[in-house]
């Protein structure tokens, strides 16, 4: 709407300021038997042209270069080719890149061949001049519409870039902090879990001065462990770069730590390794690493007692894990309950792998398949 009351008003000026020129005595008409307001005519078509240069530029070109033909028939004005260079101009502006190749080249062409008949073919030096009046009228303004016009499809580019960069900087940060989410999580959750559990039976039973030893060793080590962790997690987010001090750097040379701690905590773990474990590729062995201590922090957590049974599977295109614990009792509805199960989908997801995690012939089964093949 805004763009019509535009052209309406830049249409009406133009055709306004021909009037004022056709008060003041400027057009001469070639045929005295014409009503002289005959003259108008060409420049109020030429005037209405400009109303199609943005919905059709192609017609507004046409029909403003018929009003110039009828205007140098009638009576040669100044009025009328000077909107006619708006029209073009518009047209390059707002027209398909074919009009605007089609736009040039016709007006270099008309240009030259008007400047070729008035010097050979006429013999008249004035010609020239004529030559020179036709590129003012159609190359200048053709010539200025396709400058602007590029300059505003690299304003476009550019602020097109600056939306995608913003989303890829948005999309980073996303990223980043679902990763860190994970990383706290399965860093600081799990050796607070211990910590509660031992701390909630100490307190509500008399375990003996052995129980209680017990007890209160493995919320020190617990402590202790989640304490320094957390110390690198923070050391981490004030030093990206620092690759040392990233908590994530964790893999399964850490399986017998991580399965001495469940086991200090109360958990009885069998370990079973299938086929030949070799060096992983850094994603593969820090997910797995992450998706097994949630596992056997959720059998602490959630199981009903027995044994835990864990295995990998070294495959020659995958990394196989299964954890299966027994079922839980009763699982009570706190905050954030669930979030370690949807890191541990996140992480496998990441790779290209798969992992469901829920009962399966009485007990509580995670079961993992980690690709080694394109994994980051």
């Amino acid at each position: 709407m805004r763009g019509r009351t535009l052209d309406l008003v830049l249409a009406g000026s133009c055709f306004a300021a021909g009037g004022l020129m056709f008060a003041i005595g400027q057009y001469q008409a070639h045929y005295p038997t014409l009503p002289h307001a005959l003259l108008l005519l060409p420049l109020a078509v030429c005037c209405g042209a400009m109303l199609l240069r943005r919905v059709s530029p192609v017609a507004s070109v046409l029909v403003g270069a018929a009003a110039v033909a009828a205007d140098l028939w009638i009576g040669p004005s100044l009025a009328t080719p000077l909107v006619f260079t708006q029209v073009l101009y518009d047209a390059c502006v707002h027209g398909r890149p074919l009009l605007v190749r089609v736009l040039l080249t016709g007006s270099v062409v008309l240009s030259v061949l008007t400047g070729a008949v008035g010097l050979v073919v006429v013999r008249d030096p004035r010609g020239l001049a004529i030559a020179v009046l036709s590129a003012l009228v159609t190359v200048v303004p053709v010539l200025t519409g396709i400058h602007v016009r590029h300059h505003r499809d690299q304003a476009v580019a550019a602020r097109q870039l600056a939306r995608l960069a913003e989303a890829d900087r948005a999309n980073a940060v996303a990223a980043e902090r679902a990763r860190m989410a994970r990383e706290l999580h399965d860093v600081i959750a799990n050796h607070l879990s211990a910590v509660a559990i031992h701390a909630t039976a100490a307190l509500s039973t008399d375990l003996g001065p052995d129980g209680t030893r017990k007890a209160l060793t493995v919320i020190r080590e617990n402590s202790v462990q989640g304490l320094a962790e957390m110390r690198q997690l923070i050391g981490y987010l004030r030093d990206p770069g620092s690759a040392g001090d990233d908590p994530s750097v964790a893999g399964l040379s850490g399986l017998d730590g991580l399965v001495g701690r469940a086991e200090r905590a109360g958990l009885a773990v069998d370990v079973t390794v299938l086929g030949e474990p070799a060096e992983l590729p850094a994603g593969v062995d820090r997910a797995a690493f992450r998706i097994l201590q949630e596992s056997l922090t959720n059998a602490l957590k959630h199981g009903s007692g027995g044994r835990v049974a864990l295995s990998l599977d070294y495959g020659p295109a995958a990394l196989s894990l299964r954890v299966r614990s027994s079922l839980a009792v009763r699982v009570a509805s706190v905050d954030g309950a669930g979030a370690g199960l949807v890191g541990m989908q996140e992480r496998a997801v990441q790779l290209g792998g798969t992992l469901s995690a829920g009962p399966a012939d009485g007990h509580w089964l995670v079961s993992a398949r980690l690709p080694l093949v394109g994994a980051a």
